[in-house]
């Protein structure tokens, strides 16, 4: 959901990965692991990220509309 995310806010933004990687002073190598979900970004390289992209770190990890299709309906016990 985060490289969802930061892959949509980057493109919004039209910035490429080594772009983004200028702006954050991260490698793009970090930039692709995370957008291909294979980084584990801390709270700190999602508020530098955050930054640089114009939003906010809740908006890199918020589920978007792909996130919700693919998350199973909530169970409710009673």
């Amino acid at each position: 959901m985060v490289g969802r995310n930061l892959r949509r806010f980057r493109a919004a933004a039209g910035l490429t990965q080594e772009q983004l990687s200028a702006r954050t002073g991260f490698p793009q190598q970090h930039i692709s692991e995370i957008e291909r979900g294979h980084g584990n970004p801390t709270v700190l390289t999602l508020y530098e990220i955050g930054l640089a992209l114009g939003v906010t770190p809740v908006d890199l990890v918020s589920p978007d509309q792909e996130a919700e299709r693919e998350s199973p309906p909530a169970v409710r016990k009673f």
